[in-house]
């Protein structure tokens, strides 16, 4: 199946993918696709490292892509790559080029920007679509309180920097996002230069935090924390971060998509999704069973069956990318289903509780937003619709399973939003029957 990317054709059009979905019933068994959470962290720490590192079931998605642009940039070697793995070889942040590009990944921009300013060389950062309209403003707050030149745009990028960062005492408030930490902990980590702490306010999004730990914990750096609130670090002489090898885990994010696929349209067998894992989003498991699907678990295998599926309440928080798949899952459970959190959803690829509430509203599903709780009123039924992924990769597949048993055919436009996270996902619900089509159409 070919991936249609936007491009020119000369006359100020450009060709989007359009993906077609018509309802469908479907069973088999799927790999989950690697987690870009885990596997971007694993490119940082390879960067950070003093040597060889191997990265196995390395990802493929643009935010992956990306992540590996930005190492290269920041003086990594990419010794061989292949389906297998990645090896890497770096001696630290020594920059060959004076920009980097973080493409859309959100995670990419917050988490390298702290690590670029290891060096003292003057960076300017970009990235594209969505990224350049979510604020940053917390570089500009913290960054010149580390010893780092910064300019940006009111907030917003392109960032100029300029190092080196010097560990120091600061605050950070914790309540938008958990990435911006991820950097500091794994900069301040690879620096010891000072004895240093961050105090962290109203922290969401724990499980991420936990995946950064585990990840340095795997490069050979632990680092101690109060309760999440005080992270501390010793100055040292010797290098932190230390060559590893590194495999990169199924991804509860994307495989949260196959899971309710097969909970309204099933029976699917996912495989590759650890339920020892640290990632926030394994709370989907948590859903499945308040809903009634039938689930069962055997070693890395997750086999689940429809079934008479009830509305439920939960609590998204701290893990704000179930939204999409919730929603989907919550049009078929009888009854008004409440998942709270809704005021993380502002500055995502989109503004994903109002691109939720119009875009399944083009199906039939009535979305209430109520301060900070979605309730979606399910079990009606949809209806095939020409919906829009808003240029955003899980509300392209937040419709596609949603369509699985929609009444009619449903066409979502930009369809190739997918290409950020889980470039495969079409291709994956094809190999389980499901009737999806693909195809091109100008646009302006």
């Amino acid at each position: 199946m070919t991936h249609y990317k936007k491009n020119d054709p000369g006359d100020g059009r450009i060709e989007i993918m359009v993906a077609t979905v018509q309802p469908s019933l479907i069973q088999g068994t799927l790999q989950a696709p690697a987690s870009k959470s885990s596997m971007q962290r694993a490119c940082a720490a390879a960067l950070l490292s003093n040597g060889a590192s191997v990265i196995r079931n390395p990802g493929v998605s643009n935010d992956d892509l990306a992540a590996l642009d930005v190492i290269r940039v920041l003086g990594a070697r990419i010794v061989s790559q292949n389906r297998d793995g990645i090896t890497i070889e770096s001696s630290g942040v020594q920059p060959i080029a004076s920009s980097m590009n973080c493409g859309e990944a959100g995670l990419g921009l917050r988490m390298f920007a702290p690590i670029a300013a290891l060096s003292d060389k003057e960076i300017t950062i970009y990235g594209s679509g969505s990224l350049l309209k979510r604020p940053m403003h917390f570089f500009d707050e913290i960054f010149p309180a580390l010893g780092i030149r910064i300019e940006s745009q009111n907030g917003y990028l392109p960032l100029r920097i300029q190092g080196p960062l010097r560990p120091a005492d600061i605050e950070i408030d914790g309540s938008l996002s958990s990435q911006f930490l991820t950097g500091l902990l794994m900069a301040y980590a690879a620096s010891g230069t000072h004895d240093a702490s961050i105090k962290v306010r109203d922290l969401k999004s724990k499980p991420y935090i936990d995946l950064t730990l585990q990840v340095m914990k795997d490069f050979g750096v632990t680092v101690e924390h109060e309760n999440y609130e005080v992270f501390h670090f010793k100055a040292r002489t010797e290098k932190g971060f230390k060559p590893a090898v590194y495999t990169v885990e199924g991804d509860w994010s994307g495989g949260a998509f196959l899971l309710v696929a097969g909970a309204i349209a099933g029976p699917v067998s996912v495989k590759g999704l650890s339920l020892a894992s640290t990632q926030a989003d394994k709370a989907i498991m948590g859903a499945l069973h308040r809903c009634g699907a039938i689930i069962s678990t055997d070693n890395d295998r997750i086999d689940i069956d429809p079934a008479a599926l009830n509305a439920f309440e939960f609590d998204a928080t701290d893990c704000p990318d179930l939204f999409p798949p919730l929603v989907a899952l919550a049009a078929y459970c009888k009854g008004d289903t409440l998942i709270r959190g809704t005021s993380r959803l502002t500055h995502k690829e989109s503004n994903r509780a109002l691109t939720l509430q119009e875009e399944f509203g083009k199906m039939g599903l009535t979305i209430d937003l109520e301060g900070d709780t979605m309730k979606v009123h399910g079990g009606k039924g949809l209806s095939g619709a020409v919906v829009h992924s808003r240029h955003d990769h899980r509300i392209a597949m937040a419709c596609a399973v949603a369509a699985l048993r929609a009444t009619g055919n449903t066409v979502i436009e930009v369809a190739e939003a997918i290409d950020k996270s889980y470039p495969r996902f079409y291709e994956d619900l094809q190999s389980l029957g499901a009737v999806v089509s693909l195809g091109k159409e100008n646009g302006k």
